[in-house]
C-alpha cells in the first residue's frame, strides 16, 4: 500500500511535490475510507486529484508511472538513455536530476525508497525498511565519468561477496538497483519484496485512451478475473448485460496487411504465427423482454465499452490488493455512474488504492460522500510549475464543518481553477 509519494523536476513539477495517503485524524466514513494497516498506519484507499487543465494533474500519475517503468524496464545498454523530463522553464533545473521517492507497505513491512536520475544515468538509489526502526537494505552511487555504480549494504542485510559482485555486475549505470536485480538470477528478501510490489501492486496509468477491453477480456480468459463477477457488476451499473461472450474468430489477412507486414520486415514465421491464431470476437449479450440479443463490443457505446474495461478494474481491486493511477475517471462516464464506481470501490475493497484526475465536481457538494483528506488540488505557481496540496490542508479560516466546499471551489478560494478571460474574442489584429 502507498503511504506517499513524491516527485521533483518532472515536467510541469519544479520543486518537490508530495502526495500522502496517510488519513487525518478526522474517523468520518472510517469504515469505508481507511486501510488500518499492522504498522499503526491509517492509510486512505482515495485520492482524487482536481485542477485546472494544464495545471499538473496528469504529470502526478505520469511521474509514479514513469518511476514504476525505471524499475521494472531496466536498459538493456550502457548507451541507451533514460526518459529525462525536466522542469522547462527555468534554466537552472535543465541541468538538474530528477527524483522520486515513495513510502509504502508490503506484506506488513514499511519501506521507503528513492530514485535520482538524469537523462544518462541513475545518480543515486537508496531502499530503507523498519524493523521497526529505519534500516538501510542498500544505497547506491554512481560515477559519472567511470560510468560505474557502487552498492553498499546495510549492516541488517545477509550477503556474501559473490551476490555484491553479480549485483554491481549487472546493475548497468542507467539501471536502478532494482532493475539490475531482476536481470541476476540471486537471491536477497527485501529486494524481492520491493520488485514484487512494484510488480504486482501498483499497476500502469489507465489513460483516457487506454483500452482496456483487451486486458480485461485476456484476464477472464486466465481466469484471473471472474466473468459472472464482471456481469454482475454491469448488471449493477444499468447497463443490461445479462452475459459476456467471448469467441474465436479466424480472420484472413487480406493483401493490404501482408504487404504492411512485409513493409515491416517480420520473419515468415512471425506471420504464419499472426494467420494461424484466432482472433479473439468480444459481444455483450443484452436480455430484453426474454430474449438474448449479442451486441459486438464495437458497437457498443462509449460509456458502455469504458465501463466494460472499469468493470474489471473493480472486480480486480475488490478481490486483489493492487493500485490504480487513473487519469480523468469521469471520461465517458455519467455523473451517477462516476459515483456509483468509486462507493462500489470504497463499500468492498479492502486494501487496494485508486489515484485519479478528475474534474467532475460534483462529490464536493456532499460531506455525507468525501473526506477533505483524500481531495488533492494541483495549481501553478508564478513560475508557471505545478504546486499540489490537500483540501485538509486549508484551516478553518477558509474551510470549516458547515463549508460548501464546492462553492468555496467554484470560488476560487482553493485554488484549481483555470483564471479565465472575458468572452469577447478581438480578430482584428490576426493576419
Amino acid at each position: 500500500m502507498i503511504i506517499n509519494f513524491s516527485v521533483e523536476n518532472f515536467g510541469s513539477i519544479k520543486e518537490k511535490q508530495t502526495l500522502s495517503f496517510e488519513a487525518t485524524k478526522s474517523n468520518d466514513l472510517e469504515d469505508y475510507y481507511i486501510i488500518h494497516s499492522e504498522n499503526d498506519i491509517r492509510l486512505l484507499k482515495l485520492a482524487l486529484i482536481y485542477g485546472a487543465n494544464a495545471s499538473g494533474k496528469t504529470t502526478v500519475l505520469k511521474a509514479l508511472d514513469y518511476f514504476r517503468d525505471l524499475v521494472l524496464e531496466p536498459q538493456k545498454k550502457k548507451t541507451d538513455t533514460l526518459d529525462f523530463n525536466p522542469f522547462l522553464f527555468d534554466e537552472s533545473t535543465l541541468n538538474n536530476s530528477t527524483t522520486f521517492s515513495i513510502d509504502f507497505i508490503q506484506n506488513k513491512v514499511r519501506y521507503s525508497y528513492v530514485v535520482e536520475y538524469c537523462e544518462k544515468a541513475v545518480i543515486s538509489e537508496e531502499l530503507k525498511f523498519y524493523d521497526p526502526n529505519k534500516a538501510s537494505v542498500f544505497k547506491r552511487t554512481t560515477d559519472i565519468n567511470k560510468q560505474f555504480t557502487e552498492i553498499t549494504f546495510g549492516s541488517k542485510i545477509k550477503k556474501d561477496k559473490t551476490f555484491e559482485k553479480n549485483l554491481e555486475a549487472n546493475t548497468l549505470w542507467n539501471n536502478t538497483v532494482l532493475g539490475g536485480f531482476m536481470k541476476t538470477n540471486i537471491e536477497l528478501f527485501h529486494l524481492k519484496e520491493v520488485t514484487d510490489w512494484f510488480t504486482e501492486y501498483l499497476r500502469p496509468l489507465v489513460q483516457t485512451k487506454t483500452e482496456l477491453d483487451g486486458y480485461i477480456t485476456s484476464q477472464i480468459e486466465k481466469s484471473k478475473l471472474n466473468k459472472d463477477a464482471l456481469v454482475h457488476i454491469l448488471k449493477k451499473a444499468d447497463f443490461n448485460i445479462s452475459d459476456i461472450l467471448i469467441n474465436d474468430e479466424k480472420k484472413e489477412l487480406d493483401d493490404k496487411m501482408l504487404r504492411v507486414f512485409e513493409a515491416l520486415e517480420l520473419p515468415e514465421d512471425m506471420i504464419e504465427k499472426i494467420k494461424s491464431n484466432p482472433l479473439k470476437k468480444l459481444e455483450l449479450e443484452h436480455t430484453i423482454d426474454g430474449k438474448k440479443y449479442s451486441l459486438p463490443f464495437n458497437l457498443e457505446s462509449q460509456g458502455t465499452q469504458r465501463y466494460y474495461g472499469f468493470a474489471g478494474l473493480l472486480s480486480l481491486l475488490v478481490n486483489s490488493s493492487i493500485a490504480f493511477p487513473i487519469d480523468e475517471l469521469e471520461d465517458s462516464l455519467h455523473p451517477d455512474l462516476y459515483i456509483h464506481f468509486l462507493l462500489s470501490f470504497l463499500v468492498n475493497s479492502k486494501n487496494s488504492q485508486i489515484i485519479a484526475t478528475t474534474h467532475n465536481r460534483e462529490i464536493l457538494n456532499n460531506k455525507d460522500l468525501f473526506r477533505n483528506d483524500i481531495i488533492w488540488f494541483t495549481d501553478k505557481n508564478e513560475s508557471c510549475s505545478t504546486q499540489l496540496y490537500s483540501l485538509s490542508d486549508f484551516d478553518s479560516s477558509i474551510v470549516r464543518d458547515t463549508t460548501n466546499i464546492l462553492n468555496a471551489y467554484k470560488a476560487g478560494k482553493l485554488g484549481g481553477t483555470p483564471n479565465l478571460g472575458d468572452y469577447y474574442l478581438n480578430f482584428e489584429n490576426e493576419n
